[in-house]
């Protein structure tokens, strides 16, 4: 959350007068895409008009951060009526919670006045969790006045507020129509019997030469981007084969296996987000920094890097790692060349980088024009491997680590390959 104050200068420009200041508060969206559509009702509000009865709107409030509330909907006013049904109305989930289904969400009810000084009639909280439930007798909030229960000691409630209906439907994007589907033809991940797609095809290219210098040939295999089953939630770091416990796959063909499997269950989802997979890996390579393993991750993807400050900052650590990225489809790469340090060495919050570990290739660029895939898989390979013996070289040789002699017992080291 970024809070920003500014100062406000009298267009006269009269030294030294205050005019005040506006303050702007940010907080970063959410890629919920998520609609809620929802109908109340209330039941015994008030009496606030003096010949009449009430005119009751709802307005709801987002939470924020630091506790603070920013409304997000209100509904229409119904005159005269202390029952009041309001229609059913819209509104981005993100907007109500910021994909947080957790967050409290606030609702004021008031009485209309021609004026635009409303009466305030209540309140009640609620969140986006307890509103998903859908009519129950969870959803039926008391109103409550605060100044009126500190005064009136019978006072019980202003009324009550019910949850009629609520249903929740996802705002696709063109994206989502051209490759978010495995079973569509258009789909990069398109599950074709007769031939291996662009992801299939990069990860077994890199995979088969790479497993050669993995003594078990075990290699953990994430997945980033999809809700996953049973509630959808978002991850952009799940294991391809479901086992929280232990992401390992037998194999380049195992991890394939595994590949096909989760498309199969899990529902794709944006954005591109590489740090959270990244810092995994990371983490196991911190464990181990004496040169007896050397950690490899293979990153697959179709889509433009949402988090580039987050994994600038993952890939400046300087671990036995290197990472290689194959770019796979039609989409504009420019932003991954920044993390190839062929160039530029890759910088983050000022520092930079102590090694370059990350290799890029757009797989594009390696697809044979006859349609041989081997051909293709070959080219593939050796580009994005070239750099692999030299990345490993310079974190021995920044520690000061000597090879072993060859009949020592003591082990070579060990590739782990994640993918």
């Amino acid at each position: 959350r970024i809070v920003l104050e500014k100062a406000l200068s009298s267009r006269k420009g009269i030294p030294g007068k205050k005019c005040g200041s506006i303050i702007f508060t940010a907080e970063e969206l959410s890629n919920c895409r998520d609609i809620a559509t929802m109908q109340l009702c209330a039941n015994k509000l008030d009496k606030k008009d003096f010949f009449g009865k009430s005119d009751p709107f709802l307005v709801f409030y987002r939470s924020n951060e630091d506790g603070t509330f920013t409304i997000c909907h209100k509904t229409e006013v119904i005159k005269n009526t202390l029952n009041p049904v309001w229609q059913p109305f819209t509104i981005p989930v993100r907007a109500l919670c910021n994909g947080d289904y957790d967050r409290t969400v606030k609702v004021d009810v008031y009485d209309w006045d021609r004026d635009g000084s409303h009466d305030f009639i209540g309140e009640f909280t609620t969140s986006y969790r307890e509103l998903s439930r859908g009519q129950s007798q969870f959803n039926v909030y008391e109103v409550l006045n605060p100044k009126k229960k500190g005064r009136k000691k019978k006072y019980v409630n202003s009324g009550t507020v019910t949850l009629l209906s609520f249903k929740v439907e996802s705002e696709y994007t063109f994206v989502d129509f051209i490759r978010g589907n495995p079973s569509q033809p258009t789909s990069l991940h398109y599950m074709n019997p007769y031939q291996l797609n662009a992801y299939a095809m990069a990860l077994k290219a890199v995979g088969e030469i790479v497993q050669d210098y993995d003594s078990d040939k075990l290699f953990p295999a994430y997945g980033f981007g999809a809700k996953l089953p049973p509630d959808g939630k978002i991850s952009h770091a799940f294991p391809l084969n479901s086992d929280c416990e232990n992401a390992n796959c037998v194999g380049i063909e195992g991890v394939l296996e595994a590949y096909y499997d989760c498309l199969r269950k899990v529902q794709l989802y944006g954005p591109t987000n590489f740090a959270p997979v990244i810092n995994q890996v990371a983490q196991c390579a911190s464990e181990v920094t004496d040169g007896s393993q050397y950690f490899v991750l293979l990153i697959i993807t179709d889509g433009v890097i949402s988090d580039m400050v987050q994994t600038r900052e993952a890939v400046a650590a300087s671990l036995p790692m290197s990472v290689i990225i194959v770019g796979v489809g039609p989409a504009e790469f420019d932003a991954m060349e920044e993390l190839d340090g062929d160039e530029v060495r890759v910088s983050s919050r000022g520092r930079a980088a102590e090694r370059d570990i990350v290799q890029f290739v757009p797989f594009r660029d390696y697809i044979d024009r006859s349609g041989n895939q081997v051909l293709s898989m070959a080219r593939l390979a050796k580009d994005v491997l070239a750099e692999i013996p030299d990345q490993l070289l310079s974190f021995m040789k920044s520690r000061g680590i000597e090879p072993r002699p060859a009949l020592s017992p003591s082990p070579t080291p060990q590739i782990n390959v994640h993918l």
